[in-house]
């Protein structure tokens, strides 16, 4: 089953095209990422914190994405990783036309 991770952390920046030139190169590596379908990069410069969306195949996948990236966090200095993983409910996605991969 599909399984959906929502990660989001204080963050100082860079946002915006600063962020896209910056970030090229993780971004990519994602792709790479075992079980990885797709991810919404989101961001909030005013109140100081991003994150992301992601869709993986299965929870072990997400599982092993969510215990590397909170490690490469707090390696960057990032103290607080708010996480949750959640189930999709594909009839009600596909009918407001969400992309499960």
């Amino acid at each position: 089953m599909k399984k959906l991770l929502q990660i989001n952390f204080s963050f100082n920046g860079p946002f915006g095209e600063d962020m896209s030139n910056g970030l090229k190169a993780l971004a990519e590596s994602i792709n790479q990422e075992p079980g990885f379908i797709w991810k919404i990069w989101t961001e909030n410069e005013k109140g100081k914190e991003a994150g992301g969306i992601y869709l993986f195949e299965d929870e072990a996948s997400a599982q092993s994405y969510l215990e590397m990236h909170t490690a490469r966090l707090k390696q960057f200095g990032v103290e607080e990783v708010h996480t949750k993983i959640f189930d999709v409910n594909v009839p009600l996605t596909e009918i407001n036309k969400g992309s499960l991969g």
